[in-house]
C-alpha cells in the first residue's frame, strides 16, 4: 500500500485542504475493467492560497512538515501491520451515490426529480464521480456554493440565486439525512450561508425595439432568426437549439410548435404567429435542426450584443431576453397572464407573476412622468 499527501483546493476564498491518499492496488471488475482501490484521511489541515507575506509563507511551511509527519507516520504504521484502513467505515461510503438514492426516492414527482437530479449533475460537475464521505468537510461544501454561484447557463448568465439556494439545499438534505442515518456524525452544511435570494433584472425588448432590430443585420443571420423567432414565440435558447423541422407541423389554424421543453420536460403545443414564419427560413428534412449553426460561444454573445447596438439598444441584452420580450409584450397586448403561464410553459403562476410586476412598474413609471410638468 502506498500514501500519497495531496491538495484539493476548497473554495474561492483561498484555502487548500490537504489529505491523504491510500493506493491499495487495482482489482478486475465483472465486466473486465481494472478498478484502481483508493481510500481518502482527511486531515484537517489547509494551506493558505498563494501566499503574500512571510507570515503565511512560514505557516504554509509548518503545515505542510505537519502533514508529512502524519504521512510518515501512517506509512510506519501500514508497515508495523497496526492500519488496516479496510472499507468498514461508513466514511468511506460513496456520497455521490447516496445522494442519488435521495434524489429516486423523489421518482412520483417528476419536478421535484428534475430539480434533485440537477443539484446531483452539478455536485459532479464540481467534485467527479465518487466523492467519500469523509472528503465533504464545511470548507468542501463553501467550494460546492462557489461552484454554483459562478455556473454559467447556455444562454451565458449565472444561475438565479433561487436556483443556487435549490440546488444546494438538495445538497444540504441529502447530507442531513446521512446524519440521521448515522452515516456521518454532524452535517458539514449546515452553517453554510447561501446568497440572499433576489429577483434579477429581467431586461426585454419593447415592440418598438423588436422594430429596430429587426431591420438591422446580424453578423450571424441564424442568431438573429433564432433571437427574433424566440421574441415571437417565448420558446427558450435551449428549445430553438435543438428545434428540428419535424416539431414543425401545419394545422387548420396555421403553423404550431410541438415539442418537449429542454428544461421542464413538459410537452408543449405552441402556435407561431405569422409574422414569426419568415425567421423559419425555408423546410428541410424532418431531423434536420431549423436553425442550423446556433450553438452557445463567447462570439455569438458579442455577435449578440453588437446588433443590439446597431439598433440603439445600451441594454444588457442575452438570449434569454427574447422569452422575457414575448412574456411582456403578450401581457401588454392584453393576454392575461394565465395564459401566458401557459404559453410560457410555466408550472407554478408565481413564475409568470414577475412579468405582469415589471409590466405594473412600467405603467407607474409612464404615470409619474407626468409629474415633470409644471402647472
Amino acid at each position: 500500500m502506498k500514501v500519497h499527501l495531496r491538495q484539493r483546493k476548497q473554495s474561492k476564498k483561498g484555502k487548500i485542504s490537504l489529505y491523504l491518499e491510500y493506493y491499495k492496488g487495482t482489482i478486475k471488475t465483472d465486466e473486465g475493467k481494472t478498478k484502481v482501490l483508493r481510500d481518502y484521511e482527511y486531515l484537517d489541515l489547509y494551506l493558505k492560497d498563494n501566499p503574500q507575506t512571510k507570515q503565511e509563507r512560514q505557516t504554509n511551511k509548518e503545515t505542510l512538515e505537519l502533514a508529512k509527519s502524519i504521512k510518515a507516520k501512517r506509512e510506519l504504521e501500514i508497515k508495523n501491520s497496526q492500519h488496516g484502513f479496510k472499507r468498514t467505515g461508513s466514511q468511506n461510503a460513496d456520497f455521490v451515490a447516496f445522494f442519488k438514492k435521495q434524489r429516486d426516492k423523489r421518482s412520483d414527482n417528476e419536478n421535484t426529480y428534475s430539480n434533485w437530479d440537477s443539484s446531483i449533475k452539478q455536485f459532479i460537475d464540481y467534485a467527479g464521480e465518487q466523492v467519500p464521505f469523509k472528503l465533504i468537510d464545511e470548507a468542501f461544501c463553501e467550494g460546492f456554493k462557489d461552484h454554483l454561484c459562478n455556473v454559467k447557463k447556455a444562454s451565458g448568465d449565472t444561475l438565479a440565486t433561487s436556483t443556487i439556494s435549490s440546488y444546494f439545499n438538495k445538497f444540504r438534505g441529502a447530507l442531513r439525512q446521512a446524519t440521521k442515518q448515522k452515516v456521518i456524525p454532524s452535517n458539514p452544511a449546515l452553517d453554510v450561508e447561501l446568497p440572499t435570494v433576489r429577483t434579477p433584472k429581467r431586461e426585454h425588448l419593447t415592440a418598438e425595439e423588436l422594430k429596430a432590430v429587426s431591420k438591422e443585420e446580424c453578423r450571424y443571420p441564424v442568431l438573429k432568426d433564432a433571437f427574433m423567432f424566440a421574441c415571437l414565440t417565448g420558446l427558450r435558447w435551449s428549445d430553438c437549439q435543438k428545434l428540428t423541422w419535424s416539431q414543425i407541423v401545419e394545422s387548420e389554424h396555421g403553423w404550431r410548435v410541438i415539442f418537449h421543453q429542454q428544461k421542464t420536460k413538459g410537452l408543449q403545443y405552441h402556435d407561431i404567429p405569422e409574422n414569426a414564419i419568415q425567421y423559419l427560413g425555408d423546410r428541410e428534412a424532418d431531423d434536420e435542426r431549423v436553425f442550423k449553426g446556433l450553438k452557445y460561444s463567447t462570439y455569438m454573445n458579442v455577435a449578440l450584443q453588437r446588433w443590439m447596438m446597431k439598433a440603439g439598444i445600451t441594454k444588457n441584452i442575452t438570449f434569454h431576453c427574447a422569452r422575457h420580450t414575448y412574456a411582456i409584450l403578450q401581457l401588454q397586448f392584453g393576454a392575461d397572464i394565465y395564459t401566458v403561464s401557459k404559453l410560457l410553459g410555466h408550472k407554478n403562476l408565481k413564475t409568470t407573476q414577475i412579468y405582469a410586476d415589471i409590466l405594473d412598474k412600467k405603467k407607474k413609471e409612464a404615470v409619474n412622468r407626468l409629474n415633470r410638468i409644471e402647472l
